[in-house]
This record gives C-alpha cells, sequence and structure tokens, in this order.
C-alpha cells in the first residue's frame, strides 16, 4: 500500500521526524521525483547540521543521480546560501534542514532554476504523488548512464555577493553581538563579516543540530534573553539572532530591546527605495504594521499587501517586479537576490544603516515603529471555521469598520486593526492586533480573543 505522506509535505516543504516519519530510503525517492518534476538535467543540494541531514541529503542525491541528474554537493550552508547556488549556478535546489523545529526534526525546501519556490501549488504535490506511488510499487527505474555527484564550496562566492548588495565601507566601527543559536549563522556569519569595521561577539556559533542552548527560533522571546543581556553587558551597539538555517534574521537594539520585524521590513524597504530611485513595488503580508505602507509610500514607492507565506510573497513579487519584500516572521526578500529570503542581507542592510548615522539603533527604528503590536497569540481551536464566523458575525455591519477576507479575517477601524487566520498544519487560529496606543490594542486584542476562546 502507498504510504500516506500528508503529515510529511507540507504547503512549503517537506517535515517530519526522523526516522518515525521519514528516513533516507524515503530521500532517495524525493530526489527521483524532485528531478522528475523539475525537468533538471543537474540540481545543487545543501544541509545544515542536524545530525539526520548528511544521511539524507546524500540519499537524496543519489536518487536523484539515478535518473541520470548530475548533482553538485555545496555541504554545510544555510538557506539562503542554497539560494544563492541555485541562483548563480541557474539550477534546481534541494536544501535539508527543518529550521527552528526540534532536534529530531529534519525536512527539505525545494526550488527551480533561480531560487523559484517549489510550493504545494508549484510541484509538491506531484513529488509527493510520485514518492506515495513509488513506495507502493517500488522505485523508478534507473536511467541508462547514471549521473555524476560532485562537491562545491560556494561559501566565499555567497558572502561575495551579499557584500556587493550593501556599501558597508564607509560605516563606523560597530560593536554586534551575534546569537546563531547554534545553527547555520554559526557557519556563514565570520565569512560574511569578514573584513567589515565591526567587533563581532559571537554566541552559540559551534554548529550542534541538538540546540543545546535553546531553541533556533528567535521569534520565541525565551530564545533571545541570553542575546539581550549579553548585548547590555557587552555595550554593544546592536544584536542579531539568527534562526536553525539563517534564512531569518531578528535584531534588539543597544538596550537589548527586540526591534519589530516590521520596523525592519520598513527601514530595509526605505534603503531599497532609495537605491533604486525612489521608485519601486514593496511587498508586506497583512500582519506586518501599519508602519510599512506608510513609509514605503513616504518613500515613493508602492506597497502591495499579501497573504502571510514565503510562496505567496515569491509570486507576487514575480509578478509585479517589486524590489523587495518583509514577513513579520522575520523573513525578508530581495529582487537582487532571486526574489528569495535572506536574513542575512537584511542584516548587513541594518548594520549599514545604523554604521552610516551616530545615533543609537533605538533611535534609529523609532521613526519605522510607529504603532503598538500585540504579536502573534495562537489559540487551540476545535471549529476554526465556526470561531472565524463567529467573529465576521461580531463586527459585521459595524459603522467605520471593514472586513475583508484575503487571509483569514482582518478586520479594520480608523484607530486600530486585527486578523486572525487559521493555521495549516494544527488545530489553531492565530491572531494579531495592532492599535495607535497600548489601551486601545489591549481592548481590541482581548475582544478578539473572548469570541475565538468563547
Amino acid at each position: 500500500m502507498a504510504a500516506d505522506l500528508s503529515q510529511l509535505v507540507k504547503a512549503y516543504d517537506v517535515r517530519g521526524v526522523v526516522p518515525d516519519q521519514w528516513d533516507e530510503p524515503l530521500a532517495e525517492l524525493f530526489g527521483a521525483a524532485f528531478v522528475q518534476v523539475t525537468g533538471a538535467s543537474a540540481i545543487v543540494i545543501g544541509h545544515d547540521m542536524r545530525p539526520s541531514s548528511p544521511g539524507l541529503s546524500r540519499a537524496f542525491a543519489r536518487g536523484a543521480a539515478a535518473q541520470g541528474v548530475d548533482v553538485t554537493e555545496i555541504g554545510l550552508c544555510s538557506t539562503d546560501q542554497l539560494y544563492y547556488a541555485s541562483g548563480a549556478l541557474n539550477l534546481p535546489g534541494a536544501m535539508f534542514t527543518a529550521s527552528h523545529n526540534p532536534a529530531q526534526y529534519n525536512g527539505i525546501k525545494m526550488c527551480r532554476a533561480g531560487a523559484a519556490p517549489v510550493g504545494q501549488d508549484t510541484g509538491l504535490a506531484e513529488i509527493r504523488e510520485l514518492v506515495e506511488g513509488w513506495t507502493d510499487s517500488g522505485a523508478p527505474a534507473p536511467a541508462a548512464q547514471t549521473g555524476t555527484i560532485t562537491q562545491r564550496d560556494t561559501l566565499e562566492d555567497y558572502a561575495a555577493h551579499l557584500r556587493s548588495l550593501v556599501d558597508l565601507t564607509s560605516i563606523r566601527p560597530l560593536k554586534v553581538v551575534v546569537d546563531a543559536g547554534n545553527g547555520m549563522g554559526g557557519h556563514t556569519v565570520p565569512t560574511v563579516f569578514e573584513g567589515l569595521p565591526l567587533t563581532l561577539v559571537p554566541m552559540y556559533f559551534e554548529l550542534d543540530g541538538t540546540f543545546p542552548n535553546h531553541e533556533a527560533n528567535p521569534l520565541d522571546p525565551a530564545n533571545i534573553v541570553d542575546l539581550q543581556k549579553r548585548v547590555r553587558e557587552e555595550s554593544a551597539d546592536l544584536g542579531i539572532a539568527f534562526d536553525g538555517d539563517a534564512d531569518r534574521c531578528f535584531v534588539v537594539d543597544e538596550r537589548g530591546a527586540p526591534v519589530s520585524p516590521s520596523a525592519i521590513t520598513a527601514l530595509v524597504a526605505s534603503r531599497e527605495l532609495a537605491k533604486h530611485g525612489g521608485k519601486g513595488t514593496i511587498i508586506h503580508n497583512l500582519i506586518t504594521s501599519w508602519s510599512v505602507p506608510e513609509v514605503v509610500r513616504e518613500n515613493g514607492g508602492t506597497p502591495v499587501r499579501t497573504r502571510v507565506g514565503h510562496s505567496f510573497i515569491k509570486a507576487e513579487m514575480a509578478k509585479t517586479g517589486a524590489i523587495f519584500g518583509g514577513e513579520h516572521s522575520a523573513h525578508y526578500y530581495f529582487k537582487d537576490f532571486w526574489n528569495a529570503d535572506t536574513g542575512m542581507l537584511a542584516a548587513l542592510h541594518v548594520l549599514a544603516a545604523l554604521g552610516g548615522q551616530d545615533g543609537p539603533l533605538s533611535g534609529l527604528v523609532a521613526q519605522y515603529d510607529r504603532y503598538t503590536g500585540s504579536g502573534e497569540i495562537n489559540s487551540t481551536v476545535a471549529d476554526q471555521t465556526g470561531r472565524l464566523a463567529a467573529i465576521k458575525a461580531a463586527y459585521e455591519g459595524q459603522e467605520d469598520v471593514e472586513l475583508d477576507e484575503l487571509d483569514g479575517l482582518t478586520v479594520t477601524a480608523a484607530d486600530w486593526w486585527f486578523n486572525v487566520r487559521p493555521s495549516n498544519t494544527e488545530p489553531l487560529l492565530r491572531l494579531n492586533a495592532e492599535a495607535r496606543d497600548e489601551a486601545t490594542m489591549a481592548k481590541v486584542r482581548d475582544a478578539a480573543l473572548a469570541i475565538i476562546r468563547g
């Protein structure tokens, strides 16, 4: 009987527990399916520091090579380094990582040549179908000639490309604490930062996929406590935390206070617009702060609002020719980086902006952080559809309140807004609220939660 991969193949990637949900023989089938769906004659593969990553990655390479495809292995890398290789070499790519998930998990993020995304509607469903079929009928027949598997180091080229996109030559000296969370930032940061006028204070740079110090998910406040403390102890100019595969970055200011990813989106957007002569489209998802479209318009740009999720952002960037896109989850997408997301490039922009003026980071970002947000609040609910309908019923028809259903339900008034959207993978509703002041935000948040949890 064919295997059921519904719990393994997600909306944007493959992710599950090793070896309970998947293993090397299954990875080999994914390699064969990937090359059949992409029609590739050559591919590039990278992996993170998780104990299971080298074996899964090599099995995927064997499955691809057996179909006659040449494989370039770039070995240990961040996810955005894999996107770099896919873009620079113009090859479809596969990255073995489970990002910020616990150690027992692993996964595959796949892309077509030029780092174009592979998601549920762009090849992932077909890949799943092939793998499910082969687990029942046996692996596909090998090609007449097996492809080659060769190794290539892309770290220096990746670092040089990023540094070519942001001018850091004339910044003042800065002291920066970086928490790599024992993830791939420990591998990429030293090379990317080399030669820049930075005093680097490294934290947890040892590559360790068991995450001995804390989870490599900087969006959880518990995981940046060590960074906040160290920034204050070192009297550093800022702190940067990366997630496990180092495609997301989170920033804290000189006081150790978290900087909202929406403020980083607005800051980078203003810089990218300046670089493009004050013109260009900027993508932001619907849970970013009101600050983002305001700053974009003030700097001559055109803001475009999208659903949450990297496949939607990347599709909209390709469609509109956008120069930059940001998500409140600390994913940042750049036209100059094949529309792919790279936390490292966003971090370089922050360093360039801070180092290009004399004030502290808290003062710099204040102009981009204008409202009070709730952060994302998850509630476990038995009936997602029913709760969303209850919220809609409560606010529909109210004067001066607008509703839209681009992604879940967004309710907007003159001084506040909130969005409630269902999780794709769990029985959760996710609430994000924002207002012009703390008291209004708390009132709006609590009213929405009362209905969600009622």
